[in-house]
C-alpha cells in the first residue's frame, strides 16, 4: 500500500512540476510577443527612468547626499519643460559656500575653475550614489560639475527619448557656454549618457563648436549592439528572431545612440574608461568604440585614448570613481601649446 501511495504522489509531483514548466514556457514565449506588439514597453526597458534608486530622496537638498557645496536649481530647455540641475563647486570652495544662493554659484562659474557638464545613464537621478561620488572625486581636482536630470528622469518634467536627452543636453551645454565665455567645458557620459554624449558632441562639431574634451565612461558603440550583450536578453539572445522581437522594437522607438557613427563626425579630444568586469555594457563594446574612434577621418589630429581597468579591481560598470588612478588620468601633464594659456589660470585641464 505504502508503494502505492508513493507511485501517486510522485506522478502528482511530476504533474505540477509539468504545469509550473508549462506556464514558465508560455511567460517566456508571450514577452517577445507582448514586447513586439507593444514597443513602447522595450522604450521603457531601454530608460529605466521610472526606477528611482535610491527611494525617497528629495533631490531638491544635495546637503542630504553629502554634498554641501551644490546648488539645486531648475531651466527650462522648452517652454513648460522643466528639468532639475546640480551645480558642485570646486572641494576647495565648500566652505565659502555655505548659505549662498544660485546668483553667487552662478558668479563662480567665472571663476579660474573648468567645467564639467556630466550625463548620466539610465535608472535613477542626478542623486544616484555611484554619481554623488563621481561629482565629489572632480569636484575635489578643482571642477566645477554641473549634472542635471533629462526629461522624465527625476524631477524633471516630461518623458524620455533619445532625441529629447540630447535635446536638454545641447540646451544645458549652450546655457553653460554663454556663461563661461572661454572658460575650458568638458563633456562627461557615463553609460547610456555616453551615446547622450556623442550625439551632443557631434552636433557641436557639426556647427563649427566642439567642446574642449568628451570623456566617455563604460560606453557602448550603439544601442542594438548594447542591448543584445546586456545580460537581460542573455535567455532569448539564441531565439530565432531575437533581432525582429526586441532589437527592431528599440529601432522602432527611433532609439539608435550610435556613438560608432558619431565619432566620425567628432573633432576634440576623447577619453574612454572602462572596467574589463563590466557586466552590463561589455567591456568589448567600449574597445570596438576605441577601434572606431581610431580610425576616424575627423578625430585626426585629435589625442584618442582608451583607459582599461583590470578585472582584479572589481569597478564593474558603475565604480571607475574608486581608482587612485582617475586623478592622475585626468589632471593637467603636457599640454599641446594651443592650450598653453590654460595654465595662467592655475587650473586643471584633462590630460590626454
Amino acid at each position: 500500500a505504502s508503494c502505492f501511495f508513493s507511485f501517486f504522489s510522485r506522478l502528482g509531483v511530476l504533474g505540477k512540476m509539468k504545469r509550473v514548466f508549462f506556464w514558465i514556457l508560455i511567460i517566456y514565449v508571450s514577452i517577445p510577443c507582448i514586447i513586439k506588439l507593444v514597443p513602447s514597453i522595450q522604450a521603457k526597458l531601454v530608460f529605466l527612468n521610472f526606477v528611482r534608486m535610491p527611494y525617497f530622496i528629495d533631490l531638491k537638498r544635495p546637503l542630504d547626499q553629502g554634498l554641501n557645496h551644490t546648488h539645486n536649481f531648475y531651466l527650462e530647455p522648452e517652454v513648460g519643460q522643466r528639468v532639475g540641475v546640480w551645480h558642485t563647486v570646486p572641494a576647495h570652495m565648500w566652505r565659502e559656500a555655505q548659505g549662498k544662493d544660485g546668483a553667487w554659484y552662478n558668479a563662480e562659474l567665472n571663476s579660474a575653475h573648468a567645467v564639467i557638464l556630466y550625463l548620466h545613464g539610465n535608472a535613477g537621478t542626478r542623486g544616484g550614489d555611484h554619481r554623488v561620488q563621481l561629482y565629489k572625486v572632480l569636484s575635489s581636482l578643482g571642477y566645477h560639475v554641473i549634472t542635471f536630470d533629462y526629461r522624465g528622469w527625476g524631477d524633471s518634467d516630461g518623458s524620455p527619448s533619445e532625441g529629447g536627452m540630447t535635446s536638454d543636453a545641447l540646451f544645458m551645454y549652450d546655457w553653460l557656454k554663454q556663461k563661461l565665455d572661454r572658460r575650458p567645458l568638458y563633456i562627461w557620459g557615463h553609460s547610456l549618457g555616453t551615446g547622450v554624449a556623442t550625439n551632443l558632441v557631434r552636433r557641436l562639431c557639426d556647427r563649427g563648436a566642439p567642446p574642449d574634451a568628451l570623456v566617455l565612461e563604460s560606453p557602448f558603440t550603439n544601442i542594438r549592439e548594447e542591448a543584445k550583450s546586456h545580460p537581460f536578453s542573455m535567455v532569448y539572445r539564441f531565439l530565432p528572431g531575437f533581432d525582429w522581437f526586441f532589437l527592431d522594437s528599440i529601432t522602432a522607438n527611433n532609439i539608435r545612440f550610435a556613438s560608432d557613427e558619431n565619432v566620425h563626425h567628432i573633432s576634440c579630444p576623447v577619453l574612454i574608461l572602462h572596467a574589463e568586469d563590466d557586466s552590463v555594457v561589455p567591456f568589448h563594446l567600449g574597445k570596438k568604440l576605441f577601434d572606431a574612434a581610431s580610425q576616424s577621418k575627423s578625430l585626426s589630429g585629435h589625442k584618442v585614448q582608451f583607459v582599461p581597468f583590470a578585472s582584479s579591481l572589481a569597478y564593474k560598470h558603475k565604480f571607475i570613481y574608486r581608482s587612485p588612478e582617475l586623478p592622475n588620468i585626468l589632471r593637467y601633464r603636457r599640454p599641446p601649446l594651443a592650450v598653453c594659456h590654460m595654465l595662467l589660470f592655475g587650473q586643471f585641464f584633462l590630460g590626454f
